[in-house]
């Protein structure tokens, strides 16, 4: 594909993409479905379908108090109990966070009043509330958008210069700051801005990577939703920054907190990292050709329950069986792997670790010097 064509696209400008025809994709990116892989997820998880609000619930509270209590001993401790602490804090509340990703996937009325604990309990707190999820992420599953300049959570990331992926990675630690200031400031102004309020919406009212995408204004009772969210949000935010300032909150505890939540932040963004292949250069893609785009890191490997929690690990699977709660991708792969042969594209998207698949990324984007 000629830079002018990914230009029309809207990646290359600013998000600086020199594809190179001397390395070709690893597995072709568009082509036709392989039909035996998708009936076969189709027919063999029918009954995994239906969230376990035991487990959802358990999880969610365990992962939760976890976290604060760890967020607690970090404040309150010093030496390396604090550093430790602070470690156990960062993976639970990044575990407890994960669970974003489900709200934005199953029916509410599976899991009543679920969406509403998880918010109380870990959105609002660290200023990630539900709406920046829900209505976006819904498009990168998308089977028209995927890959595409329409799809929020997608960038050719290993068809870029070296140095997009360190910034990639610097701009989540920094999060926190920029949440405080989304939520502390810009959201009280908008309300006296109408312009203000477009560009709030349109481009920071998302949990993106596509510089490119624009937001709508929410509707209906999402909008109220959305509406008593973000005021709690803002209350929060205007109450942290209001007790540092004046001392209430001494600057080393607030240090902490704020290292804490950019460690939630940085770890996500690692795995989103490796979540994909990242090797499209803007084109429709088939379901299969997205699923080939896409990483599993199944078992033996463990440490991807910690810096993939919730399901995660299983990406890939995850894209071709959207509606399938975390807590059954476990059996689903199990299931599908025993049922395709060997030369199924199923098997094509199992990855070893996390620095195996780093290190390709890293290669990839070395190539583009």
């Amino acid at each position: 594909m000629t830079q002018a064509a990914l230009s029309r696209r809207g990646f290359s400008r600013a998000a600086d993409v020199e594809p190179t025809s001397a390395r070709a994709p690893a597995r072709p990116l568009r082509g036709a479905d392989d039909k035996e892989m998708l009936r076969a997820a189709a027919n063999l998880t029918r009954d995994l379908n239906t969230p376990d609000a035991r487990i959802y619930w358990a999880d969610l509270i365990g992962s939760a108090v976890l976290g604060y209590v760890a967020l607690a001993g970090a404040l309150l401790l010093g030496g390396w109990e604090a550093v430790a602490s602070g470690v156990v804090a960062v993976l639970a509340l990044y575990r407890a966070g994960s669970f974003i990703h489900e709200i934005s996937h199953i029916k509410h009325s599976q899991l009543p009043r679920f969406r509403t604990a998880w918010n109380l309990t870990v959105g609002v707190p660290l200023l990630v509330p539900s709406f920046l999820y829900e209505g976006v992420h819904n498009q990168h599953h998308a089977k028209t958008r995927y890959g595409t300049v329409e799809d929020p959570e997608y960038l050719p990331l290993a068809l870029m210069k070296p140095w997009t992926l360190p910034v990639f990675l610097v701009v989540a630690a920094l999060a926190p700051i920029g949440l405080l200031i989304r939520f502390g400031l810009l959201a009280p102004l908008s309300l006296c801005s109408p312009r203000l309020r477009e560009l709030v919406v349109g481009r920071y009212s998302g949990l993106q990577i596509n510089p490119h995408f624009r937001r709508k204004r929410p509707e209906g009772e999402f909008a109220r939703s959305w509406a008593r969210l973000e005021t709690a949000c803002a209350a929060w935010a205007l109450t942290l920054i209001g007790l540092a300032v004046t001392g209430v909150v001494p600057l080393r505890e607030f240090a902490i907190l704020l290292a804490v939540t950019s460690g939630v932040m940085f770890l996500n963004q690692v795995r989103t990292l490796v979540a994909h292949l990242w090797e499209n250069e803007g084109e429709p893609m088939s379901v299969t050709a997205q699923y080939l785009d896409s990483v599993n890191v199944p078992p033996p490997a463990t440490l991807p329950a910690l810096w993939a929690p919730v399901g995660l690990r299983y990406h890939a699977l995850h894209h071709l069986l959207p509606g399938v709660p975390y807590h059954n991708l476990g059996e689903a792969h199990r299931r599908l792997t025993a049922a395709l042969d060997e030369g199924s594209a199923f098997h094509a998207v199992n990855h070893r670790g996390l620095m195996p698949l780093v290190s390709r990324l890293a290669r990839s984007t070395l190539a583009q010097r």
